[in-house]
């Protein structure tokens, strides 16, 4: 296997990753917002906001990428 048929492979583990730690993250905002650190969360949510924001873009990258010829 060639680097070049890695990195799909990469780029999509590093995706479900990236994804993962969002999901972490807003379960953090919640709990923080539970805990009575509203503006805390607020500041989470919005910055969690370019995650949601490039989503498509990647996914749709990944599934290009990882057609075959």
């Amino acid at each position: 296997m060639t680097n070049s048929d890695l990195l799909p492979s990469l780029l999509f583990k590093l995706n479900e990753n990236q994804l993962a730690l969002e999901a972490a993250i807003l379960e953090l905002s919640n709990w923080a917002e539970n805990q009575g650190a509203t503006e805390a969360a607020d500041n989470i949510r919005g910055a969690l906001v370019a995650i949601d924001r490039n989503e498509e873009f990647i996914k749709m990258t990944l599934a290009v990428m990882m057609t075959p010829d």
